[in-house]
């Protein structure tokens, strides 16, 4: 099962995905694809690291995330992504070349995978349109990611205060 969890900044959507993800009887691994480049992120992952229960094996991956999912996806796991909008921050930023195959991989790597994958991202698109390019291609790049993993996940879910609105 692939399940697209999306929702705005403190949303609930993350916690949603956890006890989703806590309810299954599967092994449990957390790809977090943040990177504490500043102590304000630093302190954000600190947070989510002491939050989580014991169960979880946390993997930080902040670019390769087809290749990482390939590694560990079976069918008796159950793998939640948080969050895809700071990989797409991260893959852009690498580079033309890398967000391309990175993108490209992704999608192609996703309906091939077994076990359960929980991919938890934030909407983006709700508000007014961003002043410089950069947030302008972030912006599309994340609509246009979101419509790809809606059309090969088996579920999609918006989560708005705390409530999970089912999508699909």
């Amino acid at each position: 099962m692939k399940h697209l969890i999306l929702g705005g900044a403190r949303s609930g959507k993350s916690r949603f995905a956890e006890e989703l993800a806590l309810a299954s009887d599967k092994r449990l691994i957390y790809i977090a694809t943040a990177q504490g480049l500043d102590d304000e992120m630093q302190q954000r992952i600190s947070h989510h690291q002491h939050q989580r229960e014991t169960r979880w094996q946390t993997i930080e991956e902040p670019i390769t995330l087809a290749a990482t999912l390939a590694q560990y996806a079976d069918k008796n796991t159950c793998i939640l992504v948080d969050c895809l909008t700071l990989w797409l921050t991260n893959v852009l930023l690498a580079g033309e070349i890398i967000f391309q195959r990175e993108y490209t991989a992704l999608l192609k790597t996703v309906p091939e995978l077994a076990g359960d994958i929980i991919f938890v991202s934030n909407e983006v698109g709700m508000g007014i349109v961003a002043a410089d390019p950069l947030s302008r291609l972030f912006v599309d790049e994340a609509g246009r990611l979101h419509q790809a993993l809606a059309k090969i996940s088996d579920r999609t879910t918006l989560v708005v205060a705390g409530l999970p609105l089912s999508l699909k």
